[in-house]
């Protein structure tokens, strides 16, 4: 039993504070949850906790003795265990494998393969880990990979453990169950510190809370005695308004119709007989496990990709053979889930960023000429209309925040007046301001008679903004509820695997909230969850994961000291070529391939999903300005 203490923690990086003297103790016994908005410093300080950087100045201390980390083996060596957003797992091993992999068992360089099974056995019962140590890794649902990483860090005797957004690839029953599986790590002596930005799994897992913000510690308290309206207070500096939004009158006329559909290919992600209807005044929500079609359905809705079956209707045009620039012209508006790579050219300024789109015709734009002194007034008015925090139009966008990024594609994109929105995960990786931002002008935008399709990983967002929820699973439809009475136990249900995993009554589509769609027996998979690849099947080989398979990645080489997810390649909705390079291995490929949401050309990629802005070095080059 361990109990982990920092006194006054600081760090810098040049001119910035990333952590102003902050203290907080982790008992044993018990789970800390540490939340705070992009930015506040809770990735800095979980680098030194596990021996990433050195603080400037502060001290760490295990059971009162002061400890100095100096690398990531060390903190391990003290009992610290560091379970990653994205997981750190081989692909092609076994999940035995990748528990041993680094510590094996044995002697004279020989795995005792025996001994680390019955060990790892053993520590899989006690803890209520339930994991086939002889499955391959890439064959297993998210929920269990979870649980591996947890197994790994046991297995290494840690008994401070650290988990950073465990559940941002997980179902609500696969995040209920970690609960459950946390809960028991402290009621067996260990200290867990959880941080997420989902304040009810703070309320519903974690003994006491710390709030950060701008580098510092704000607040603290005993969960029972806080609630999540008092955290959201904390963690913005005002009181926030996110109370689910339903329509205040009957949706209208249909607006985006997707009329059977199906897509080239026959994994997970390949579009099977799909339709959805969207009508004025109206949200329909998509909700499903990364890699089950979502992804998919917004680039055959946005025009990136054309269906091999059935039609795309968009405000009475029939647009299924029509690429993006003409579903915009019919009335799309595109909010793309990669706001950096396709939603805006990271090195061009606010004023460019804003006219995209606006540039063809007045009032911007005469005779293939755009107007600098109209960019300029347009650019303002949408600014301080959207609330854009910008300290200077002309600069480069690349150095905002993430929220203040998704507020500028929101405006751009709702300053077109378009009947019809395409949201693609509007809220991903922005502060609790900015999402509250994000669903006030979803709903001012249905409530003045537009449709919108909804394209999230959050259920509770979903559910809180959308009139209907559609499931998707294995590129089919899976069920369609009324959110108003959409049971999410039922929806995590069918997100996770299918008819199933659900209730005999929502197999047979009598559930009181919604009509739940037939699954044949061979598309209620037990491996839906989070396939590793889109296509079902794995390639044996270390490290390959394929687009579209979501958050969770794979450590591509066999290299004990590579701590990073695999070089991936992947799409953009808008057409730009993204890679990212986790492993040491390179930038990747960014090449550019289209115009993007944005419509402009973009060369570079930033992961959007870090905290730090766009990267600097990224070439933009306006295609129309």
């Amino acid at each position: 039993m361990r109990t982990l203490t920092l006194e006054a923690i600081t760090k810098r990086f040049g001119p910035v504070l990333a952590n102003d003297a902050i203290s907080l103790t982790v008992h044993a016994g018990t789970v800390l949850g540490l939340i705070g908005e992009n930015g506040a410093g809770k990735s800095t300080l979980v680098s030194i906790l596990y021996g990433v950087h050195r603080p400037d100045s502060g001290r760490l201390l295990i059971d009162g003795r002061e400890v100095v980390f100096r690398s990531p083996g060390a903190a391990i060596a003290h009992g610290m265990g560091m379970v990653f957003q994205h997981f750190q797992l081989f692909a092609d091993m076994t999940v035995l494998e990748n528990v041993v992999y680094g510590a094996e068992p044995g002697r004279w360089g020989l795995l005792d393969r025996r001994g680390a099974e019955r060990r790892v056995a053993a520590l899989a019962a006690e803890y209520g880990l339930d994991v086939p140590l002889t499955e391959i890794v890439a064959d297993l649902p998210v929920g269990v990979l979870q649980r591996v990483e947890i197994l790994k860090a046991l297995y290494r005797r840690a008994e401070v453990l650290i988990l950073d957004e465990p559940t941002g690839v997980l179902t609500p029953p696969e995040a209920r169950a970690l609960f459950r599986v946390l809960r028991r790590l402290a009621d067996q002596g260990h200290a867990v510190l959880l941080i997420t930005h989902k304040l009810d799994e703070i309320i519903a897992v974690a003994d006491e809370v710390v709030v950060l913000r701008d580098g510092r510690r704000v607040f603290d308290a005993r969960v029972a005695a806080t609630t999540t309206t008092e955290l959201a207070r904390h963690l913005v500096g005002r009181d926030l308004d996110l109370r689910p939004r339903r329509a205040t009158r009957p949706p209208g006329d249909p607006v985006l119709v997707v009329d059977r559909v199906s897509t080239p290919g026959t994994g997970r992600s390949a579009l099977s007989e799909v339709s959805v209807t969207v009508r004025s005044g109206e949200i329909v929500a998509v909700a499903g496990v990364a890699g089950n079609g979502q992804e998919t359905l917004a680039a055959v809705v946005a025009g990136h990709r054309l269906p091999a079956t059935g039609t795309v209707t968009l405000a009475g045009t029939d647009v299924t053979t029509r690429g993006n620039d003409r579903r915009r012209a019919a009335g799309l508006a595109h909010i793309p889930e990669d706001r950096n790579g396709a939603g805006v050219a990271a090195a061009a300024s606010a004023i460019v960023n804003l006219a995209a789109g606006f540039h063809r015709g007045p009032p911007l734009g005469r005779r293939g000429r755009l107007s600098p002194r109209a960019m300029r007034a347009h650019a303002r008015e949408l600014i301080a209309r959207f609330g854009i925090r910008v300290a200077d139009p002309a600069a480069p966008v690349q150095g905002l925040s993430g929220g203040n990024v998704q507020k500028l594609v929101v405006a751009r994109e709702l300053a077109h007046r378009s009947p019809f929105l395409l949201a693609e995960q509007p809220t991903r990786g922005i502060d609790l301001g900015a999402i509250e931002f994000v669903y006030r002008q979803l709903d001012e935008f249905r409530a003045a008679g537009g449709a919108v399709l909804l394209i999230s990983s959050e259920l509770t967002e979903l559910l809180a903004l959308g009139d209907r929820v559609v499931v998707l699973a294995d590129g089919r439809i899976a069920g369609e509820f009324d959110s108003a009475g959409a049971d999410p136990e039922i929806i995590g249900a069918l997100m996770a695997g299918g008819a199933d995993s659900a209730t005999a009554d929502t197999r047979e589509g009598t559930a009181g909230s919604g009509t739940v769609g037939a699954r044949t027996a061979d598309s209620a998979d037990a491996r839906t969850a989070g396939s590793i690849l889109a296509g079902g099947a794995h390639p044996r080989t270390a490290g390959t994961r394929a687009a579209g398979s979501g958050d969770h990645g794979f450590i591509g080489t066999r290299d004990a000291g590579v701590a990073a997810p695999e070089t991936v390649a992947d799409r953009a909705p808008g057409g730009v070529e993204r890679g990212t390079s986790g492993a040491g291995a390179g930038a990747g490929a960014a090449g550019v391939a289209g115009a993007g949401a944005a419509g402009v050309r973009v060369a570079g990629g930033a992961d959007p999903e870090t905290e730090a802005a766009n990267s600097p070095g990224s070439a933009v080059t306006p295609e129309s300005v």
